[in-house]
């Protein structure tokens, strides 16, 4: 190894999947089109993709949006939310996902996560139910789909006592393919929003979201606030997607599962490598789950926390060009608008710690045997180095 010339591996890919020529020569086909005046950046790509989307997840609705940022904005409006109404959510995820919540006036409820899955522990969820709570922004965090019937069990046990049964609504942006119990990532739950983001499993030229739903009225909802109303009596803006998203959207909705099956394959090959390290605890896949992988999520041991696991992620890059990344912290170390809320990582010791074992090792579903022999054996070496 020591001889090795330092090779390059960003902790989080730029680019999650990767583009064939059939996404460029439809690219370029679509701006083509484009060109006739009598007919502008207009067309059916978007409408094309939303109902192949749909059908992927198995839902009637599927809302093409700018971002995943915006649709969860969307979810937010559509709950109608009053000063002091609550929405439970996961304190380990990326500050989007709260950013949301504090956007509409709701009151953020912080809930511990499962180190085992990384996602909502739902018996710590269903301890901070109240009155107030309205709704439950569920993560499936890295590519592993939250339990959301646990979750709907929940809600239905404590309902609220105007709305009724809180809603359960999944941040599906790093999950797009997953499966939970014989459904993909986005049926369950009252709505779903997918993100398409550069560095997801599939995207469309760098931004995009889709939401996703059973429910006429959120659709209805939905689409008339990412387009100025669309004729309601609603607020609205532009939150829409472009048609040359759409028409790439559709290639690489086709093509999702084959990305990801290989993803999923240079995963378990990582793990395989990395096993008998007692240092590390490696990503877990429980039964009826189809983990997609999005972030390769490890922990080092307790007394690693924080400083050693810093030497570790910094001789890994510094040494042998061997990215990682913290996937995430709680929120409240993420941003000063919500760390400004006062939260007391006491509230959530589980998830507080968590966040300093966590990082994610560089993986991409093009990388060779020879990348991920290389990318272990370095984590082997360094965790030697940091051990002394």
């Amino acid at each position: 190894m020591m001889s090795e010339v330092k090779r390059n591996y960003p902790g989080l890919p730029p680019l999650g999947g990767w583009y064939t020529e059939e996404e460029i020569d439809t690219v370029v086909a679509c701006m083509r089109d484009s060109m006739d005046w009598r007919k502008g950046f207009g067309g059916p790509e978007i409408a094309e993709f939303e109902a192949a989307f749909a059908d992927y997840c198995g839902v009637k609705h599927a809302i093409a949006v700018n971002s995943c940022g915006t649709g969860l904005d969307i979810s937010m409006m559509c709950l109608d939310l009053e000063p002091g109404d609550e929405v439970i959510s996961p304190a380990i995820t990326f500050k989007a996902t709260h950013q949301a919540i504090l956007g509409q006036g709701g009151k953020l409820v912080l809930c511990e996560i499962d180190p085992a899955t990384m996602n909502l522990d739902p018996a710590d969820v269903e301890k901070r139910m109240t009155d107030r709570t309205r709704a439950i922004l569920a993560v499936h965090n890295n590519g592993l789909s939250a339990d959301m019937d646990a979750l709907q069990a929940i809600v239905e046990a404590h309902p609220h006592p105007k709305y009724g049964p809180a809603k359960v609504i999944g941040d599906a942006a790093r999950a797009c393919g997953a499966g939970y119990k014989g459904t993909r990532a986005g049926k369950a739950g009252w709505m779903n929003i997918f993100s398409f983001q550069t560095s997801k499993n599939m995207t469309t030229l760098g931004e995009g979201g889709m939401i996703t739903t059973d429910d006429d009225e959120v659709a209805r909802r939905a689409r008339s606030i990412r387009s100025f109303g669309a004729g309601e009596l609603h607020w609205g803006t532009n939150y829409r997607m472009i048609r040359l998203q759409g028409a790439i959207g559709l290639v690489q909705l086709r093509r999702l599962d084959e990305m990801n099956d290989l993803r999923r394959n240079r995963a378990h090959r990582m793990s395989e490598l990395l096993s008998g390290i007692d240092e590390l605890t490696l990503p877990t896949e429980p039964e009826g789950y189809h983990h997609i992988y999005y972030g390769y999520t490890l922990m080092v041991p307790e007394d690693w926390a924080t400083d050693k696991r810093q030497q570790l992620m910094d001789w890994l890059q510094n040494e042998r060009g061997v990215g990682t990344v913290v996937m995430n912290c709680p929120t409240y170390k993420q941003d000063k608008l919500i760390a400004s809320l006062g939260f007391d990582p006491t509230d959530t010791p589980v998830s507080e710690l968590t966040g300093e074992r966590l990082f994610c090792l560089s993986l991409h579903p093009l990388m060779t045997d020879d990348d991920l022999e290389y990318i272990t054996a370095s984590m082997r070496e360094g965790i030697a180095v940091v051990k002394g």
